[in-house]
């Protein structure tokens, strides 16, 4: 049953742009080049970007842009959001390499753009680990000179990649998910057919962590950046975009002056100050513990088990509704199904 719902999740979480609004051409001398239906790629005086195709551990091969800025320190690795592809982010991908002075890897999950493949939950993850080895190996950039950047879905590989670098510089979320059931009701426990479960994920990154979302997101609210950021282990002053929605952040002038502060502050960080900062933190959190009561504790736990049953009973009617909507879904595609047949 789990595996048929993640299955399902899966078919209804991807929407990538059809038909893609790019292609890829190889020249005589090898060279991939973009034939995009937008706007041209490269900018005609642009000479900063790399067109790569790079192989997964699921046998795809994924499209990834890289734009070079010879003034750069750090390099942004871009994971985004659900409906789009490279060929639409083009042009926010030069804005972000020049203002904020990066070098800037962007890349298409499999089955997006001109990528080969279909989308998955795990082949997102096969996907980043892939651009981010080829950062590594093809340019010589560490993770401690890496900053991830995960748009909506794309919080989800980001922070799965993020939970494995302990060096990593910073990580940046916009718009982005605690969990794929979560963005559809609101449950207090994770099930095993969930996908994205960043909930848990959050916990486990070492490096500061900046949350950008919009108060009137009415595609993943706003509580689920405000839940990310009090997770985090060295949360960034998070930025709360005041009237902005899902897809517009970067129209609001304060995206962009917030993310250089964040890049600056990364810049001038060293390795020993972030150990102080670390050391600092894990005293704090024994010092806290050490001072708490017994009794305190014993209330704690009898309040918390009458809050835990609470929550179970409601994730048990959440569940029954997700069940009996996987249903709907499974009886929805067998009709489609025998129509196209």
């Amino acid at each position: 049953m789990g595996c048929m719902v993640s299955s399902l999740a899966s078919k209804f979480a991807f929407f990538p742009p059809s038909p893609p609004t790019y292609q890829l051409k190889k020249n005589d001398d090898g060279k991939l080049t973009v034939v995009s239906t937008a706007s041209p790629i490269p900018h005609p005086d642009d000479n900063s970007l790399d067109v790569l195709l790079v192989d997964t551990k699921h046998g795809n091969k994924i499209v990834a842009f890289y734009l070079k800025n010879p003034y750069a320190r750090l390099t942004l690795l871009y994971s985004h959001g659900n409906a789009a592809d490279l060929g639409q982010l083009y042009d926010l991908f030069v804005q972000l390499k020049v203002n904020l002075r990066v070098n800037l890897m962007g890349y298409d999950y499999s089955g997006y753009g001109a990528s080969t493949g279909k989308p998955s939950e795990s082949s997102t993850y096969a996907d980043i680990e892939a651009i981010y080895e080829c950062l590594e190996t093809k340019y010589g950039v560490g993770q401690e000179d890496v900053i991830l950047y995960g748009q909506s879905v794309g919080s989800g590989p980001t922070l799965h990649l993020a939970a494995k670098l302990p060096r990593l510089r910073g990580v940046v979320l916009h718009s982005g998910i605690l969990s794929g059931l979560r963005v559809l009701c609101h449950v207090k426990f994770s099930f095993c057919f969930d996908i994205y479960k960043n909930i848990n994920k959050i916990k486990k990154v070492k490096c500061p962590v900046l949350v950008i979302h919009g108060t009137e997101d009415d595609v993943v609210n706003w509580l689920h950046g405000n839940r990310l950021w009090k997770m985090a282990r060295e949360s960034y002053e998070p930025l709360w975009i005041k009237g902005g929605g899902h897809c517009n952040l970067e129209l609001y002038p304060d995206y962009i002056r917030h993310l250089c502060k964040f890049i600056q502050e990364m810049e001038k960080m060293t390795t020993e100050k972030r150990l102080k900062k670390i050391r600092q933190s894990l005293e704090s959190k024994s010092k806290s513990k050490c001072c708490s009561t017994s009794a305190s504790s014993v209330a704690a736990y009898r309040s918390s088990q009458i809050v835990s049953d609470q929550h179970a009973a409601q994730n048990a009617q959440c569940l029954v509704v997700v069940v009996q909507n996987v249903h709907c879904l499974v009886a929805t595609l067998n009709v489609q199904d025998q129509v196209v047949a």
